[in-house]
């Protein structure tokens, strides 16, 4: 518990649980309330990371004045907050509002930055989106959309965050910046999640594509001549014909060396190879420092057993001799006679 309480926006990455980094997962763990929006988060990173005893507040479902207000009782009763962001909290998602809202209710404020879905996305397709005459990106939010066309005019790699539903508008922002219908562009939704939608094509196709999907949510395009699909070479093992005879490896002096001495003698039987038994699953490495992290936050270290205390025992002093009175009476001594007179 802190002393003022703590408020962390945490980047939660593109969505699979496993892309968020350690630090955010160990922010989750130690938090007492998590604020996240299941549309934008999966599930799952919150189940993973979040204690049994953390409370859960649907961002979806609450007004600002009770995020604010939820904000106030963190402050006045020292709670560990995190409110997560899909992708990475440091470049967008409305932190900028809320982190200053926290700092002026006097509460500890911390931007942990995740994975974005820019990233995911270019790494999904192989691409390096920077590589381009201008060796530029430029990212569009929802609330910028209305800068397309100008930024179309640079004629740089373009990230866009469109709801597809305005598909049309955004193909003739474009064009009229521009690009032509023959420009790259990558349809990437819900990226690294199990119902991903990965696609190529073209700024002329594009609209066709999103309603041949039905991504009528928010949907990242990655627009220009950088995310272009690689053509992939064909083997010349793949077209060699059949009957042609496969030359074997010429062997090495160091080969010959190593046969002959695992070489064994003919008349020698050769035992029966064991079969091994079934090896248990490896755990993951990645998952096996997020769980240490979490049972080092969730549960503390056992306390150490107090050391024994030190009694001072004071030195024993002298007695002094004892004198026992006696309870018999004392005799009385018998009275010296007088002498008597002789006349």
């Amino acid at each position: 518990m802190t002393t003022t309480g703590r408020v962390s926006f945490v980047g939660a990455g593109p969505g699979a649980a496993d892309l968020i980094t350690l630090r955010g997962a160990r922010r989750i763990a130690e938090a007492d309330v998590v604020v996240w929006a299941p549309s934008a988060v999966d599930a799952e990173c919150v189940r993973e990371h979040a204690r049994a005893d953390a409370e859960l507040v649907d961002f979806s479902r609450v007004t600002q004045e009770e995020i604010t207000d939820l904000y106030r009782r963190a402050a006045a009763s020292r709670l560990t907050v995190v409110r997560l962001h899909a992708g990475d909290a440091a470049t967008g998602g409305g932190v900028q509002e809320q982190h200053d809202l926290c700092l002026r209710l006097g509460l500890e404020v911390e931007v942990v930055p995740g994975v974005s879905v820019v990233a995911a996305a270019a790494a999904k397709i192989g691409r390096e989106i920077t590589l381009t005459e201008a060796s530029s990106t430029v990212l569009i939010s929802p609330e910028s959309s209305e800068l397309v066309q100008e930024f179309a005019a640079l004629q740089t790699t373009m990230a866009a965050t469109v709801s597809g539903a305005r598909t049309g508008q955004f193909v003739e922002k474009l064009l009229q910046g521009g690009y032509s219908e023959t420009t790259p562009v990558v349809v990437a939704y819900k990226v690294s999640q199990a119902d991903e939608l990965v696609v190529h094509t073209t700024i002329g196709e594009l609209e066709a594509v999103v309603k041949k999907h039905k991504l009528y949510r928010p949907t990242l395009f990655l627009v220009g001549s950088a995310v272009k699909a690689p053509t992939r070479r064909v083997s010349t093992s793949a077209t060699t014909s059949v009957d042609e005879p496969i030359r074997a490896a010429r062997p090495t002096r160091w080969s010959r060396r190593a046969a002959s001495r695992i070489s064994t003698r003919v008349d020698e039987p050769v035992p029966a190879a064991p079969v091994p038994a079934a090896a248990p699953a490896e755990p993951n490495p990645a998952w096996t420092a997020v769980e240490e992290i979490q049972q080092s936050v969730r549960k503390p270290a056992e306390e150490p057993a107090p050391k024994p205390k030190l009694t001072v025992v004071a030195a024993e002093k002298p007695k002094p001799p004892t004198v026992r009175a006696s309870t018999a009476t004392p005799k009385k001594k018998p009275a010296a006679r007088k002498p008597k007179r002789t006349s």
